[in-house]
């Protein structure tokens, strides 16, 4: 019976779950952690998988892959100031993001904030010039919403402004239009679909000028764009885009 298999289906998950508790994600050793140890902290992997994730080397592009040219002529006509990006889009965070994103699986937004506000905190929080005076997060439409249940996006900032010790404004930003699949489109394609999909839910407070924005994965930077040309057109002077992953189009 269909009900049947989906209730094992559940169960097999839940005994997994229980099954790894208390063991890294990527090796499945048990996790034996100390008030030194940095993954007692992240409580999700073993300071030798930590060690060996694929992170950007911040210190080299100064928190900026804006800085990169090969990462600014794929993402021609961004709108937002400065890119700071945790990972390519390589295993495993490829895996954790469809399951964060598409399974539900809820404790990742948590070590995953935590992972982007180390790596924020420690290498890019040098612009003193302008500091971040509010984190947002990419908005989803109502149906996307009723659909899935959440927005994944929310969650990274909500836990990463935190983690930072950023204001987090959590209904600043709302989607008025609500696309099709932006997957396989290309940049300019994007851009045309997304114009007018964003507006603000109230005024911009007074001394609002540097915001920073959220989102799991940076593709074309067309989502973020249209954002950035939204906070600007109320009087923000500077955008950042933190994402966990960027994976560049074939086409711009």
């Amino acid at each position: 019976m269909e009900w049947l298999a989906l209730v094992n289906k559940g169960l097999a998950r839940v005994a997994k779950l229980v099954t790894h508790l208390g063991s890294c994600d990527l090796c499945l050793q048990e996790i034996y952690p100390t008030k030194r140890d940095e993954c007692s902290s992240m409580g999700f992997i073993c300071r030798y998988c930590l060690a060996d994730l694929a992170l950007f080397e911040q210190e080299k592009i100064k928190g900026d892959l804006l800085s990169w040219p090969a990462v600014k002529r794929a993402l021609p006509k961004c709108q937002f100031d400065r890119l700071f990006v945790l990972s390519p889009y390589l295993y495993p965070f490829d895996t954790w993001l469809k399951q964060f994103k598409y399974q539900g699986r809820f404790q990742l937004a948590r070590f995953l904030s935590k992972l982007l506000a180390r790596e924020w905190l420690k290498y890019a929080y040098f612009d003193v010039t302008q500091p971040v005076d509010l984190v947002v997060a990419v908005p989803v439409h109502v149906s996307r919403w009723q659909q899935r249940g959440y927005n994944q996006a929310h969650l990274l900032a909500k836990e990463f402004a935190q983690q930072a010790k950023l204001p987090y404004g959590t209904h600043l930003l709302k989607r008025v239009k609500q696309n099709a699949s932006q997957v396989g489109k290309s940049g300019a394609e994007r851009r045309t679909s997304l114009r007018g999909a964003f507006c603000l839910r109230e005024p911009l407070a007074d001394g609002i000028k540097h915001v920073l924005i959220v989102d799991d994965v940076v593709t074309t930077g067309s989502t973020a764009s249209e954002i950035s040309a939204v906070l600007k057109r109320a009087g923000v002077e500077k955008v950042t885009l933190v994402t966990v992953c960027i994976s560049l189009p074939q086409k711009c």
